[in-house]
């Protein structure tokens, strides 16, 4: 059985005053977080994930710190928060239902130095299959986001 990755790099830092406690905490939970104290870039080896665990009590207090503002992010888990399974003080969220391009682009939204942010993702497979590999680009500005595979862009090719 062949395995399916996604590796994906969000290639510009975010500075940190331009995310939410609460993005920040569902972001390093659905990529790898790194930050340098100013900035924090994320990456995901595998992939995003879709689902994710935490502490409800990090959770809450994140939650409560960004209430303020603006963020799909905080309405989606507001509305999963009441139905959600808490397992020994942690909480399930499946963000599934939910585009992690649309939490970014809150946060390019609401920032003053991020014009856009950009996420690169290669398709890769443990098998040589030809549906196993190609990649995607994404921009992600206030006002959109446009994304691109390799299939995309040979289909253009060939136009």
């Amino acid at each position: 059985m062949a395995d399916f990755y996604s590796p994906t790099v969000i290639q510009q830092q975010i500075p940190v005053a331009d995310i939410t406690p609460l993005e920040r905490l569902v972001l390093s939970h659905i990529f790898y977080a790194e930050s340098d104290g100013e900035t924090i870039s994320f990456n995901a080896a595998d992939g995003p994930a879709t689902t994710i665990w935490l502490p409800i009590t990090d959770l809450r207090v994140a939650f409560d710190a960004s209430a303020k503002a603006e963020s799909s992010a905080g309405d989606y888990v507001a509305d999963r928060l009441t139905s959600a399974s808490i397992v020994d003080g942690d909480i399930e969220i499946d963000f599934s239902g939910m585009s992690w391009e649309c939490i970014f682009q809150d946060i390019v939204r609401r920032s003053s130095t991020l014009r856009y942010l950009t996420a690169v993702t290669s398709f890769t497979c443990s098998q040589m299959q030809a549906d196993g590999f190609g990649g995607m680009a994404i921009l992600i500005t206030a006002d959109a986001i446009k994304g691109k595979s390799t299939e995309d862009i040979l289909c253009e090719l060939l136009d």
